[in-house]
């Protein structure tokens, strides 16, 4: 496939134009998940940072999630437009690298700053954040800090949380209490059914229902109460750190194999992994930046507490237990 968009000439105005010629401009097509291609979120300043310097056009293409962005590649296999997909998580990413369609990035990652090393041929990290139960201080004096001592509260005590097949922190919260409590993971979902709210497809939906007021806490990450100080002056939004530790959802960029520009999707995961690309990302995806930013790191994230203990599954564990132990949660709280 040959992707490319006119570059027009300036026409001569007056008595005659000048002959039509154009200059082709490769165009990098990039699948992410629509929040990350929003107007807010970190698209138009990555694409805008790189196209300064890449002499291409980027196109972002958006799905509803990063599981459907994945979903979609793997139908069209290597008929797709894709060039990346920026937006897996490391929940996904061996079943994507399962897929085959994925190619090396032949980059130097030696500089990340992240909760463990990373080793990964196939996938750049671009953001990470640990998930977590957020709460108000204005209505939860006291937050749990454990599951265990969440299942011990009163059973009017909600929580709001979100579908593992749909949504990456549904997934990511049945990887880490199966991560945290090994074949005790069904007692411990079960002990949360009283509390579960409901269970919705998205994490907005539920983010919006705890904002609301419907819920005392809602699944989301140990770097949302970022966007409430920054955004909106509020100091009352807090992540409970949990005895058990935490599981970090990394965000990783892939280039497909089939895609026509390999070496210009290799410039845009190293822009995208770079200081200058970094900068574009706590602001406007509320998720911690993969290189120490230093003094632009905005304070507000600088001065969140983060878990003493980082939980770690391999792709092995996830690849052969993750159906199951989704299947678990469901009947669990259904």
């Amino acid at each position: 496939m040959v992707k490319f968009a006119p570059l027009a000439l300036a026409v001569l105005s007056g008595l005659f134009a000048a002959p039509a010629f154009a200059e082709e401009v490769p165009i990098l097509k990039i699948y992410t998940y629509d929040g990350f291609a929003a107007e807010w979120g970190p698209g138009p300043g990555l694409k805008a940072g790189f196209e300064a310097t890449c002499g291409c056009v980027v196109e972002w293409i958006a799905a509803d999630s990063s599981i459907g962005t994945l979903r979609r590649v793997q139908l069209e296999g290597d008929t797709t437009e894709a060039d990346i997909i920026v937006g897996l998580d490391t929940a996904i990413a061996g079943e994507a690298r399962a897929t085959g369609l994925f190619a090396d990035h032949g980059l130097d990652l030696s500089g990340l700053s992240l909760p463990t090393a990373w080793t990964d041929a196939q996938f750049v990290p671009f953001d990470y954040a640990h998930f977590a139960f957020v709460y108000d201080t204005d209505s939860v004096a006291t937050p749990p800090k454990s599951f265990e001592e969440l299942i011990a509260l009163p059973d009017d005590f909600k929580i709001v949380v979100q579908d593992p097949r749909s949504a990456t922190p549904g997934l990511g919260l049945v990887l880490w209490i199966a991560a945290a409590y090994g074949d005790r993971a069904p007692e411990i979902w079960a002990g949360l059914k009283p509390h579960i709210l409901t269970v919705t497809r998205e994490w907005s939906e539920s983010y919006n229902l705890f904002l609301e007021g419907e819920a005392d806490m809602a699944l989301s990450y140990t770097t949302s109460p970022a966007y409430h100080i920054v955004e909106e002056g509020d100091d009352t939004i807090h992540a409970a750190l949990f005895d058990e530790g935490h599981l970090a959802q990394t965000e990783v960029a892939g280039i497909l194999k089939s895609s026509d520009h390999q070496e210009l999707a290799r410039q845009f995961l190293a822009y995208l992994a770079s200081a200058d690309g970094q900068k574009v990302i706590p602001t406007t995806n509320w998720m911690l930046p993969v290189v120490d930013l230093g003094a632009d790191l905005d304070p507000a994230f600088a001065a969140l507490p983060q878990p003493d203990k980082t939980l770690v599954l391999s792709d092995e564990e996830i690849a052969a237990n993750s159906q199951r132990w989704i299947d678990e949660m469901l009947a669990a709280v259904q």
